[in-house]
């Protein structure tokens, strides 16, 4: 086995060798894909169940209820990942500071409106 080298200055490798490491480091890290430039992402019944942990039976039960928002196309079931998203915040329970706050706006609204009408 034959031993080269080459009397190349450090400050012309550098650049050489900074390359090689970006270029390996891009290689490692996996690419991400984002969402936003995509059209509304549809769901069969097997992943809307899966995005909501809940079982295929249980779905079909919720979407004959009319519990689940769904689009129906021959004999096949479509979800709008967008619209399941906005069914879970829709069941998002309230925290006892929400509720206090609400509370004390509905009553001083409620308030003015006895105060205006006893005018």
């Amino acid at each position: 086995m034959e031993q080269v080298f080459f009397n190349v200055p450090l400050s012309k490798l550098e650049p050489i060798f900074k390359r090689w490491i970006k270029e390996a480091q891009a290689e490692m890290q996996p690419t991400k894909v984002e969402p936003t430039d995509q059209p509304e992402q549809l769901l069969t019944i097997q992943e809307a169940a899966e995005f909501l942990r809940l079982t295929v039976p249980t779905m079909y039960s919720k979407v004959s209820k009319g519990e689940l928002p769904v689009m129906k196309r021959g004999k096949r079931l479509y979800f709008s990942r967008t619209e399941l998203l906005d069914y879970l915040k829709a069941g998002r329970k309230k925290t006892n500071t929400e509720i206090e706050r609400e509370a004390k706006a509905y009553l001083l609204n409620k308030k003015r409106k006895e105060l205006n009408n006893g005018k």
